[in-house]
């Protein structure tokens, strides 16, 4: 899923403006740019660039994408005491976005089931830990476009009536 869906559904969900979105960045020692912060909402007509000859649309980047899932983290549930800073997950996939949002809404299994299932989609226990588990793991399954949309759509639906 493109990176600016995800930070607009982010941003959707918990009421937060551009200057909001940069003050997260800023709590893991990243310094977005206006311009960084504005492509999130900005029409893709006006982000779309020629490489190769075929129009390829710009998307936010992983860095700034990553910084802000963590400094969610750290917005929503505090700095960890003694704690030293974690190196930032390049580049930003499916399952990196779902294992940072379940760290920082505190959602247990049956919670993102629950999301899931208000959202119209069913998946099951086993289906679920095969995304959260390591890239190189056996069972470890990437997360779909589809499944992390109904995510993000549930969550919506659950956090924008606090």
């Amino acid at each position: 899923m493109r990176n600016d869906d995800v930070l607009k559904s982010i941003s959707y969900t918990l009421d937060l403006n551009k200057p909001q979105i940069a003050v997260i960045c800023k709590l893991t020692g990243y310094e977005p740019e206006r311009h960084e912060v504005e492509m999130i909402f900005s029409d893709e007509k006006e982000t779309e660039q020629r490489i190769d000859g075929r129009v390829v649309e710009k998307d936010v980047s992983h860095e700034l994408t990553s910084h802000f899932l963590d400094g969610l983290i750290v917005h929503r549930r505090g700095r960890q005491k003694n704690a030293k800073p974690r190196p930032i997950e390049i580049p930003v996939t499916n399952n990196t976005v779902l294992k940072k949002l379940r760290v920082a809404f505190k959602l247990r299994e049956e919670e993102i089931i629950a999301l899931l299932k208000m959202s119209g989609f069913e998946v099951s226990k086993t289906e679920l830990s095969a995304l959260f588990r390591a890239d190189s793991h056996r069972n470890y399954r990437p997360c779909g476009d589809q499944l992390l949309r109904y995510f993000l759509k549930g969550l919506a639906e659950k956090y924008k009536e606090e």
